[in-house]
């Protein structure tokens, strides 16, 4: 039977919120937002004439008594950045390193050895990326799949982030259970004018069973949170399951006209959990 990984924190985000690294005052608000995790980006929200910059600017914050723990995305591997950004993820502060274009096993194996304890996530973003997908996901010290749809789009001249990402999308939710890993964490709505759009790709991410998505501006976080959060009938639904499930005593039932058997009270379980997250 697969079984998840023990994790270092017993929340498992639905959220994470991004705040460039260059910008410190942004940091508080982002802490303030309500995401389940906030990432201070070093990588594609800087520029790359202010990545030294930016990494001074976030060991300063880190010292600081406003600090708090946070994730830190990390630039890819195969770049001029990347030493310098690992040095700065051992910080007691970071609790969470993102890799970004992860596409090699031993680069991550490398982040795991060079920042022990720090939750790793694999940021999946390439093809070449995406071709090795199962051997990132069980790296040890890999907690978490992430889908970097927008730059995946491009490095494959991908224009629809619909049903065209669909096979992509199923194929983390697939590698990341059978590595033991928690549900991956779906890519950026780029809208932010509206909190619709957002709701939607939250939702969609849920049904194909993704269990978190990125954000990009504290706005978004209430958005994807009620994205992830069932609706009123399917809590209803899963409260009557377990109830007919509790008065059967073992034998068979069913709800609805449906018979309840154990992948639909695993679903109900499911939902009700995720109703009390949001609790």
């Amino acid at each position: 039977m697969l079984q998840l990984r023990e994790q270092p924190h017993p929340v498992i985000p639905r959220s994470y919120l991004f705040v460039p690294a260059d910008r410190p005052e942004r940091f508080a608000r982002a802490l303030l937002a309500g995401a389940d995790a906030v990432i201070v980006d070093l990588e594609d929200a800087v520029a790359p004439t202010r990545r030294a910059d930016a990494r001074h600017e976030l060991a300063r914050w880190l010292d600081s008594p406003a600090a708090a723990p946070v994730a830190v995305r990390i630039n890819a591997a195969q770049t001029a950045d990347f030493a310098e950004d690992l040095r700065l993820c051992t910080h007691p502060r970071v609790r969470a390193v993102v890799v970004a274009k992860a596409e090699d096993p031993a680069a991550l194996a490398l982040v795991a050895a060079s920042a022990p304890g720090r939750e790793l996530l694999a940021l999946v973003e390439t093809a070449a990326g995406f071709d090795r997908l199962r051997e990132l996901a069980h790296v040890a010290g890999v907690q978490r799949l992430v889908f970097g749809s927008i730059d995946f789009q491009a490095d494959l001249g991908i224009e629809d982030d619909d049903e065209a990402l669909l096979f992509f999308r199923s194929q983390l939710v697939l590698a990341s259970r059978l590595a033991g890993l928690p549900a991956p964490v779906d890519g950026v709505t780029t809208a932010l004018d509206s909190d619709e759009p957002v709701v939607r790709e939250a939702a969609r991410a849920r049904r194909l069973g993704f269990g978190a998505k990125l954000c990009i501006h504290p706005r978004q976080v209430a958005a994807v949170h009620q994205g992830f959060a069932p609706a009123p009938a399917e809590i209803e639904w899963a409260r009557r399951v377990l109830h007919a499930s509790r008065a059967a005593c073992g034998s068979a039932v069913a709800v609805d006209g449906r018979m309840v058997d154990a992948p639909v009270l695993l679903r109900a379980q499911r939902v009700l959990r995720l109703a009390a997250a949001e609790a």
